[in-house]
């Protein structure tokens, strides 16, 4: 009997791994509710913003550290990778804190970022290297996570397992939408929740500990059905870039989550400026999002396992994505009860696409190289997390000033910027809208080639 057929150390290696998954991805959206902060406290504008929040895949993308990370897994294992991946985001975290806390100058630097130049405060470029830093850590962390859940769950409940996993760090971005803006509050320190992020991390860091003494008892079975030939090779890099399949979900990722990720970086000020709701209440609204994740990405899951239909989940989830972000765009629905509205019917879909997506790829590529899948994947999709942010940003900047107000932030009255919100929210439409077109070459390549995409995922015995 295998140890993995057991219910209670499955699960409870299930629920070690999403602790720390919770714990990595709090300080991923922490600074999303504080961009009127920001911009005040370090003089700050929307393209410092905006490229700030970029920073995040700055080294996963041009220095193809996620590739790297994914080679590190299939070569050193989960054990191994998680720690080290937990390690970086400590470090990242650190430079993040000492960087916002005001220990920057303000001095404003020159930035040619591949064809991106730009002006940008020395503070943001600081700050933004710890995220780039953080960023390397919580993605290498992210396929570990998912390679360690198919480790344990492979012919069992494995989208059930794989949503859980998501769901849980779901949590840590929604306690990234509400909580930052009462400890800035609390404390009189922008810093502060990236204060909090690091703690949580070092909870993260005990949670895989623990889970690693549950895994090792695994390697003996795995070792005895892992053939000599099979071992990981560079040449898998150039057998896995030749499934079509395979880069068709890779380009659904990026541009999901290019559409979800991004947004939620200026949500805040969205809800804040557009539907008039006060900045400390604000936050509330876009952790709606990840708490509807939350609960219905293990719904989902479960679907996928017992029925199946894991192409068309996907194809749904992208409708939606389109269907809000165009409603977003609309300028004179500017009702709170919509703004809600539309943020839990987009957690439906950020609930529905995933939930399907990552299970899928395990039947796309086999499983001695989905570490390296998975690093390719997100590797992709951090082109998305470091680019539309910037471009997001740039618009707001150049387009989208309506005026300014006088508001009281931190006790004292400061002139804010005011933006219209149409174009940005329209350039997220259209990735949801390209997104539903590969999700349908994607479910048209499963018929042509048999992946099983559309077939439950639960073996029978």
């Amino acid at each position: 009997m295998s140890i993995r057929d057991s219910k209670t150390k499955r699960w409870a290696a299930l629920a070690l791994v999403s602790v720390a998954m919770l714990c990595g991805y709090y300080l991923a959206d922490a600074m999303a509710p504080l961009e009127t902060h920001l911009e005040i406290a370090l003089n700050w504008n929307a393209s410092d913003y905006g490229f700030f929040s970029g920073a995040y895949g700055w080294f996963n993308v041009f220095l193809l550290m996620l590739v790297f990370g994914g080679m590190i897994l299939d070569k050193m294992g989960v054990r191994f990778t998680g720690v080290l991946a937990i390690m970086i985001m400590l470090i990242g975290a650190g430079v993040k804190y000492y960087a916002i806390s005001g220990n920057i100058s303000d001095n404003v630097l020159n930035i040619n970022l591949l064809f991106w130049k730009t002006s940008i405060k020395e503070s943001a470029l600081i700050s933004g290297l710890g995220f780039a830093i953080f960023g390397v850590g919580v993605e290498m962390f992210g396929i570990t996570a998912n390679k360690a859940v198919i480790r344990w769950f492979k012919g069992k409940e494995l989208a059930l397992a794989i949503g859980l996993n998501t769901s849980v760090g779901r949590i840590g971005t929604a306690l990234a939408m509400f909580t930052p803006v009462p400890l800035v509050n609390l404390t009189k320190n922008v810093g502060a929740p990236v204060l909090l992020a690091i703690l949580l991390l070092c909870i993260g860091l005990i949670s895989f500990i623990f889970y690693s003494v549950l895994d090792k008892k695994i390697d003996k079975e795995v070792s005895e059905n892992l053939n000599p030939d099979e071992e990981f090779k560079f040449k898998d890099i150039k057998s896995i870039a030749t499934i079509k399949a395979f880069w068709l979900i890779t380009v659904l990722c990026v541009l999901f989550y290019s559409a979800v990720f991004p947004f939620i970086k200026f949500a805040t000020q969205l809800i804040v400026q557009k539907f008039g709701v006060s900045d400390d209440f604000a936050g509330f609204i876009p952790a709606l999002l990840p708490f509807g994740a939350l609960v219905l990405t293990p719904v989902f899951g479960g679907i996928y396992d017992k029925k199946g239909k894991g192409a068309s989940i996907m194809i749904i989830g992208s409708v939606i994505l389109l269907c809000v972000h165009l409603l977003f765009s609309v300028p004179n629905l500017n009702n709170l009860y919509i703004a809600i509205g539309l943020v839990i019917f987009l957690g439906i879909g950020f609930a529905l696409v995933p939930s399907a997506m990552w299970p899928s790829v395990a039947k796309i590529i086999p499983e001695q190289r989905v570490g390296t899948a998975y690093a390719m994947i997100f590797w992709v999709q951090n082109w998305g997390l470091l680019f539309v942010p910037m471009l997001i940003g740039s618009v707001k900047e150049k387009y989208c000033i309506t005026g300014t107000t006088a508001k009281i932030i931190d006790g004292m009255e400061k002139e804010v910027t005011l933006y219209n919100f149409t174009l940005p929210m329209l350039i997220f439409a259209c990735f949801g809208a390209l997104a539903i077109f590969f999700a349908f070459w994607l479910k048209h390549e499963d018929i042509k080639k048999g992946y099983g995409l559309e077939k439950p995922n639960i073996v029978k015995e």
